[in-house]
């Protein structure tokens, strides 16, 4: 069930793939051992003049964000392994440095999220 929005910030004139949500997707199932079908991704982009960090130079900064959903979360090790491989993918997948790459990992999923109105159990 894992869902993820990945929110990149894009460098003027940027081209994106138009296979990137599907490249994403792929990549991330693979780390969290989905199901064909079991991982979604939906990607938003961010256009520079529309992000910013107090004090530093806009122009410099070209982040992607990751919030993801999981009907539940692994122990902190495995979480934490987890994030490293998923930074990593994304990091390749949208040409970014992984230091760059920050994932928000959401509450879990299970009593609080619906699908086409049945609620996570």
């Amino acid at each position: 069930m894992p869902i993820l929005h990945v929110e990149i910030v894009t460098r003027p004139d940027e081209t994106l793939p138009p296979n990137l949500a599907a490249a994403l997707a792929d990549r991330a199932g693979q780390i969290f051992n989905s199901e064909p079908g079991g991982t979604w991704v939906k990607v938003s982009l961010i256009a520079s003049q529309n992000y910013a960090e107090n004090l530093t130079p806009s122009n410099e900064l070209f982040p992607v964000f990751v919030s993801v959903l999981k009907a539940a979360l692994p122990a902190l090790p495995a979480l934490q392994a987890e994030a490293a491989q998923l930074a990593a993918a994304v990091a390749q997948v949208c040409n970014r440095p992984q230091e760059n790459v920050h994932i928000l990992y959401q509450p879990e999923g299970t009593g609080r999220v619906a699908f086409g109105g049945k609620l996570l159990s």
